[in-house]
């Protein structure tokens, strides 16, 4: 259950310290518990060998990934999960700390080794028994074995309790018959398959005497230590995929291949040798979950690698963004800085909040895991939140992954879509992150599921008149939003004082109730609709629920945002120096008022928020980042990553350096008084630029008669109606000498104007010298909103001209 949470009030001295971020403490509050864990493995992958290289062919890219794999086990890197009677350290928790890291160095590399370590080695870590630890632990963590999970086939990916694959138990021989019945339970998508794996987990439906008992795990070996297929299994190469191509991913079949009896990892079910079967969880339901729930690892560490990708993804786009310069909107000889930018702190910062409501929620998500995992609180209610928790948070962050790589890479315009600035790369491997481990879409329904039976476990337990009150309450509950009263109160406190608006939604308290109040309401309004369920038949239940699905997935989204705010709110109280709490506190309230501003439409038509209310939160957001603004390269400097980690040309200065280089450049022009002189535009031919055209040329008129005797010299004498000088040649002959006089004018007051203003800016920087190494950018209120990426309108390219 979810709790309020105030802001905290902080004493005299907070509310007067300057905003500054302490870097270095921030980025241990972000390294969590694993401190050190990580900064072991950043400090591994800054070895080139671990690197990713792009020009390869995927044949030698898998090659060379393998060869990766075995420098991790010379570091002992992924051995840390292991029990300490195999070589481990029985981390849990560090083993999957580590791991995450591992994508600053190649995705590829670390999802061969989460296929060689997190599926294969922990299927036969936590599926199997004591036997079986003794007979294949060793070889799984040296890689003398290296192996493959066999669960997905092509017919069933999600649906693992309806894959086709079978394991016919044999009384006679002792043995089980694995065999992939038809082309749709051909296993596909494997890591490992192609062409390294030499054993496989295989999850089949165990059958024996007469009986399916539902999905279980069976070790098979698959190829001869030559690499060819043993006797009885087939397979393909997937080939070349839209990423992750240092991965040999393929597709088996089995043949009626034989394995012994003792080859079913056993510890959930297992049979006799004269087929009888037994399980110490008598429901087949909850012993296939209890099965499929040993194996959250693989989404606890993609939540993880996700959180890392995007810090690696923003501090390229942020530092990039903090020197790159484009149009000259507040001075004729210095462009903005991109980051000054209104629309681009639109694009970057609150995607940098998210970033930390992220950790923050996958560091409590870890500590989740390993006392699971480590046995410390291990009960059926602590696997299932596990397992909730880590279905809603690794769909969210797998999508942010994809949204914040791409919004980086355009920020960083022609020069994020470079692959040596990586971008593009990791954008690429990503993908299926949100796929695999899970599809996002059915992990969140499961988590709205998990949502629907605590919300009937709640009403369960109350009498007939506490239900009968929450029905009235309920009923008066949708009168008071939905008629308008509580907007109209809303408005009626908020008149005529925006300030009013905004302080109504800063606060932690009204931003936790409006989150929490948004998830409650849509689990409520789902579950009553859902209601008549159990008295209908099969088909018109499962047609209900179709139409609800819906808004049952949305609620598990919201509910998931939720995590993410409280577990950031959390995280503000460990913060000690108030410079930090302020700033963070600011990225906080762009996290949670996003949230609100991006379901603004909801909370407008439920009633939580009136309209006043609403109109506020774009322009309090806009104040918020524009505090944050001069905060954003220490807030990308706490996640700690080196340019061994980043190895993104744009991310090192080099950009600074060229900007200071063209500066330097039209200084000595201007100084050495060289300078072309800019073209200027043509008068504008208004209706007053025509009338002050027309008046003088009737003084020059009347200037040239006086010289003239009236006509002009050698001038015709005018004819009936006409003026003298001709028709009209006086005032054609003013106009054009007017306009020459007034170019002229125009382009002498423009040029003094810039030689003073370049003057005064060459003698403010000769003072001023830069410091010596310091590629940071001035920091600069920000300018005018624009586009960053180069493409301004027209009228700025003229203001600046």
């Amino acid at each position: 259950m979810t709790t309020t949470v105030d802001r905290p009030t902080g004493t005299a001295q907070e509310a007067t310290a300057p905003a500054a971020v302490d870097v270095a403490a921030l980025g241990e509050l972000l390294l969590g518990r694993w401190a050190e864990v990580r900064r072991q493995t950043r400090a591994m992958l800054l070895d080139e060998r671990l690197h990713t290289q792009e020009n390869l062919s995927y044949q030698e890219n898998r090659e060379r990934v393998l060869g990766q794999l075995h420098l991790l086990v010379e570091h002992g890197a992924m051995s840390r999960g292991l029990p300490e009677a195999y070589g481990g350290q029985g981390d849990p928790g560090g083993n999957v700390a580590g791991f995450e890291e591992l994508l600053l160095g190649d995705p590829s590399l670390q999802i061969k080794a989460g296929v060689q370590w997190g599926l294969f080695g922990s299927a036969v870590l936590n599926l199997g028994t004591e036997e079986h630890h003794r007979r294949w632990l060793p070889a799984i963590r040296d890689l003398r074995v290296p192996g493959v999970f066999a669960m997905t086939e092509i017919g069933h990916g999600s649906d693992v309790s309806s894959i086709g694959t079978t394991a016919t138990y044999d009384p006679a021989a002792e043995e089980f018959e694995i065999h992939t019945p038809f082309t749709a339970a051909t296993k596909d998508y494997l890591g490992n398959a192609a062409r390294h794996g030499r054993a496989a987990v295989v999850f089949a439906r165990l059958l024996t005497r007469g009986v399916d008992h539902g999905v279980h795990a069976f070790y098979v070996a698959i190829r001869d230590d030559d690499g060819a297929f043993l006797p009885g299994v087939s397979g393909e190469d997937d080939g070349r995929k839209g990423g992750l191509n240092g991965v040999d991913n393929g597709r088996l079949r089995f043949d009626r291949v034989r394995v012994p009896r003792t080859h079913l990892l056993n510890k959930y079910g297992d049979v006799a040798p004269d087929g009888t079967y037994s399980s110490p969880i008598a429901s087949p339901g909850r012993r296939f979950f209890t099965m499929i729930g040993t194996l959250v690892q693989g989404r606890v560490s993609l939540d993880g690698a996700a959180v890392v990708a995007n810090k690696a993804a923003l501090t390229i786009a942020i530092r990039y963004g903090s020197e790159r310069r484009q149009f000259n909107a507040s001075s004729d000889v210095r462009e903005e800085v991109l980051l000054d930018y209104q629309e681009h702190q639109r694009r970057l910062l609150p995607l940098l909040a998210e970033t930390y409501a992220m950790d923050f929620a996958h560091q409590e998500l870890l500590t989740k895991y390993d006392d699971v995992f480590s046995g410390r609180r291990d009960t059926d209610e602590d696997r299932q939140d596990l397992e909730t928790l880590a279905a809603a948070l690794k769909a969210l962050s797998t999508w942010s992954a994809l949204d914040t790589l791409q919004t980086c890479r355009e920020a960083c315009g022609g020069a994020g879509f470079m692959t040596k600035n990586r971008l593009t790369s990791l954008r690429h491997d990503l993908d299926v992150y949100t796929t695999f481990e899970g599809d996002n879409t059915v992990l969140l329904q499961l988590v709205a599921k998990r949502l629907l039976a605590d919300w009937a476990d709640e009403l369960k337990h109350v009498d007939v008149g506490v239900m009968a009150r929450y029905v009235a309450g309920r009923a008066t509950e949708a009168t008071y939003h939905r008629s308008g009263l509580r907007k109209l109160g809303q408005a009626f406190r908020d008149t005529g004082d925006v300030r009013r608006s905004v302080n109504a939604l800063r606060e932690e308290s009204a931003q936790h109730a409006l989150l929490a109040d948004r998830v409650q309401t849509m689990v409520a309004e789902v579950a009553e609709n859902l209601r008549p369920t159990a008295r209908l038949p099969r088909e018109e239940a499962a047609a209900l629920f179709n139409e609800n699905q819906h808004k049952l997935i949305a609620a598990a989204r919201a509910h998931a945002e939720l995590l993410q705010w409280e577990a950031f709110t959390r995280a503000l109280r460990r913060v000690e120096d108030p410079g930090t709490r302020t700033v963070l506190t600011w990225l906080r309230d762009v996290f949670g008022l996003r949230l609100i501003e991006k379901n603004l439409a909801w909370y407008l038509s439920y009633g939580r928020v009136s309209m006043r209310r609403g109109r506020s939160l774009d322009e309090y957001v806009d104040r918020l980042l524009a505090r944050l603004r001069p905060h954003a390269l220490d807030l990308v400097a706490a996640f700690g990553l080196e340019q061994g980690h980043l190895r993104a040309e744009i991310a090192t200065g080099v950009e600074a350096q060229r900007q200071e280089e063209a500066a330097a450049h039209y200084r000595r022009l201007r100084a050495s008084g060289d300078a072309p002189v800019k073209e200027t535009a043509p008068p504008r031919e208004g209706a007053e630029g025509r009338r002050r055209a027309g008046k003088d040329a009737g003084k020059d008129t009347a200037k040239d008669d006086a010289r003239t005797g009236g006509t002009g010299a050698g001038a015709p004498a005018p004819g009936p109606g006409e003026p003298a000088g001709g028709p009209g040649t006086g005032g054609r002959r003013g106009e054009r000498r007017h306009d020459r006089r007034r170019a002229r004018r125009l382009e002498l007051r423009g040029l003094k104007k810039t030689r003073r203003r370049a003057a005064a800016e060459d003698a403010a920087a000769q003072q001023v010298p830069a410091r010596a190494g310091d590629d940071r950018p001035e920091e600069r209120e920000p300018g005018p909103a624009g586009d960053a990426a180069g493409s301004a309108p027209e009228e700025a390219r003229t203001a600046g001209a």
